[in-house]
């Protein structure tokens, strides 16, 4: 802690502040993301101040900034939990993960549908080569001479009147 002065640290607060502001009202850089990397490159200090230390006695003290990635962490997940999407990349891979759950539903049912018509088309295949050959046996027993079908006699029709017509 001696190594910086007041003043310096003072403005390194302000300057994390400011970015943790940035960030949380959604305002990302490039390729960032709203996590404590990017809020220590956005304000300028090394991510590794924002993390508990050790001593060389062994006993942990917090880092310089650890109050301040304990507080966005905090102001983070409240924006969270209220359904704020602060990271435009985490709203959009939801949406990804969304659309893909869908995407997958609605294979699955075109899947089953094509198994069920693929059955009805076996099931049809199979009547229809039935058919053929029944009409090939039966044309076979006719060309043998066997009766392909019998006719019925004709009722003969009547010249007069039948019953009475008065």
């Amino acid at each position: 802690m001696g190594r910086i002065s007041e003043e310096t640290r003072s403005q390194k607060e302000e300057a994390i502040r400011a970015a943790m502001d940035r960030l949380l009202r959604g305002e990302l850089p490039p390729g960032g993301k709203c996590d404590l990397s990017t809020l220590a490159a956005d304000a300028g200090v090394t991510r590794t101040a924002f993390y508990p230390k050790k001593n060389r006695d062994g006993t942990v003290r917090p880092g310089p900034y650890q109050h301040l990635a304990d507080e966005f962490e905090r102001r983070l997940k409240l924006l969270q939990d209220a359904g704020t999407v602060v990271d435009p990349r985490a709203a959009q891979i939801q949406r990804l993960k969304d659309l893909n759950a869908s995407l997958e539903n609605r294979l699955a049912k075109q899947n089953a549908e094509l198994d069920e018509l693929k059955e009805f088309q076996q099931l049809a295949l199979s009547r229809i080569a039935a058919q053929h050959l029944e009409i090939e046996r039966l044309r076979a027993e006719k060309a043998a001479g066997g009766k392909f079908a019998t006719l019925l006699p004709r009722r003969p029709q009547a010249t007069g009147t039948i019953g009475s017509c008065s």
